[in-house]
């Protein structure tokens, strides 16, 4: 009867130790998580702030401004309509195309796929 009683008590030591230490880890690992959740809001914060930067700095009339500033510096050159071309001035290479005299033999030839001889191979 000891012990039984012995080896009850050491288990009910060992699982009142295992279930503080879990509770513990949790409760870590629930700190984790708000401190990761706080650093996400500032993050998006910090994101919003840079994005209305961004769009502030590239308004038109700021960066117009910008290039009439540094026109001489830059060596910048007015806009002009003629300075835009048309498609059809683009030197796209030609297709290169092989004649081919006889289909049938090409495709045989470059074919993957053994020829079909009308009978039907049994698996």
């Amino acid at each position: 009867m000891r012990l039984t009683t012995l080896i009850a008590a050491v288990l009910v030591i060992a699982l009142g130790y295992w279930a503080y230490h879990q509770t513990i880890q949790t409760q870590m690992a629930d700190r984790d998580v708000d401190r990761l959740h706080r650093q996400i809001v500032n993050e998006r914060e910090r994101l919003g702030i840079l994005r209305a930067e961004w769009a502030y700095l590239n308004r038109p009339d700021r960066l117009r401004d910008l290039a009439d500033f540094n026109f001489d510096r830059l060596g910048l050159l007015p806009l002009a309509p003629d300075q835009f071309g048309e498609v059809a001035q683009i030197p796209f290479p030609a297709p290169v195309e092989e004649p081919v005299e006889d289909a049938e033999v090409f495709v045989l030839e470059n074919s993957s796929t053994p020829e079909f001889t009308g009978e039907i191979e049994p698996l």
